[in-house]
């Protein structure tokens, strides 16, 4: 059957609030059902939304550090500041941009964001992604007797690449990754490292029918993805890799010596 994608219009909401519920009335709103087996993807904004995680930028007093962050890579100080206290480590960066990384998550400034906040605001990453997921993938069970996938998805710049790109920052109920190793390829070879990044790739298709602006719709439901649902709790090690290990982080720390 043909992989489809169900966005779902929902309404803005202001302070925290239960994102089961407001999923339940979104999905009555658009007249829409969850079925056994699909995957449904969710905004990390709106997860952030929901637990609270916006700062007032007028209330952040930079530290000597983060003055010095400001200073090298032109940012404003409160910027600086929440990137230091939401990182584990910082790589470096442009104007503008510092990489970094915490929970082996890699991301510009630490992933917050400005879009989709009230001016004089940012929105920081979701606490405890992965627990969250799960969480709602239990409720969706125990209300609806079904089976479902959860990714949060956030949208992400890509090495050499123009524009973002959909990432799962954490997932439940699905395989996250399907190890292709030992499987041949059209020639008969045997491939050696092949991962196929299944949540990534879901959560790219479903981003780019979610919007990155003011489209409001924090949910979508993916169905027929052949994806495999699993009851199982992901350990967030399954889906990432320590910078140390990354292909581009090492190969940009040793360049050449010609």
């Amino acid at each position: 059957m043909q992989l489809t994608v169900f966005p779902l219009l929902s309404e803005r909401m202001e302070g925290e609030f239960d994102v089961f519920e407001a999923l339940l009335k979104t999905l009555e709103k658009n007249n829409v059902k969850l079925e056994e087996g699909d995957v449904l993807v969710i905004s990390t904004k709106y997860i952030s939304n929901s637990q609270g995680r916006i700062v007032d930028l007028d209330k952040i007093k930079a530290s000597e550090e983060g003055k010095q962050i400001s200073k090298k890579y032109q940012l404003k100080p409160e910027i600086a500041e929440i990137i230091i206290r939401e990182s584990d480590k910082i790589f470096g960066g442009i104007g503008g941009f510092v990489i970094t990384s915490a929970d082996n998550i890699m991301a510009p400034n630490a992933g917050i964001d400005k879009s989709n906040a009230r001016k004089g605001r940012a929105i920081l990453y979701p606490k405890k992604p992965y627990q969250t997921a799960e969480e709602i993938r239990r409720k969706i069970f125990l209300k609806l007797f079904i089976h479902v996938g959860i990714i949060l998805v956030d949208s992400r710049l890509m090495p050499a690449r123009v524009g973002t790109s959909g990432v799962a920052i954490a997932c439940a109920g699905i395989e996250p990754v399907l190890d292709m190793r030992a499987k041949k390829d059209l020639d008969g070879n045997p491939l050696k490292v092949t991962f196929q990044a299944v949540v990534d790739n879901l959560a790219t298709i479903a981003n780019h029918k979610m919007g990155e602006g003011a489209e409001s719709k924090p949910f979508a439901i993916v169905r027929n993805s052949d994806a495999k649902i699993t009851d199982r709790k992901i350990n967030p090690s399954e889906m990432a890799i320590s910078p140390d290990q990354c292909v581009y982080v090492r190969g940009l720390s040793n360049p050449p010596n010609i």
